[in-house]
C-alpha cells in the first residue's frame, strides 16, 4: 500500500520533522520578514535558472550550427 501523498517525504524528511523545521524557521526570522525571504529566494532561483540556460550549448543532431566554423576558404 503506497502512502498517502501529502504523507511523502522531501529530502528524506518526515512530515513531523519539516514542521518542526518550518517552525524554528519562523522563529528566526519572525512572521513579518517570510514573505520577503521566499520573495527573494525565488528570484534568487529565477536567475539561477536563466543563468544555467543561457551557458547551456545548442542541442543538435552534432552537425554544429556553423557560429563557430572558419569562413570558407576561396580556390584560386
Amino acid at each position: 500500500m503506497l502512502p498517502h501523498p501529502c504523507l511523502a517525504t522531501i529530502f528524506g524528511l518526515s512530515t513531523g520533522e519539516l514542521v518542526v523545521i518550518l517552525l524554528i524557521i519562523l522563529l528566526l526570522f519572525g512572521g513579518a520578514n517570510l514573505p520577503k525571504l521566499t520573495r527573494s529566494l525565488g528570484k534568487s532561483v529565477k536567475e539561477f535558472k536563466n543563468a544555467v540556460k543561457e551557458e547551456d550549448p545548442p542541442q543538435g543532431d552534432g552537425q554544429g550550427s556553423g557560429k563557430d566554423a572558419p569562413p570558407p576558404q576561396e580556390k584560386p
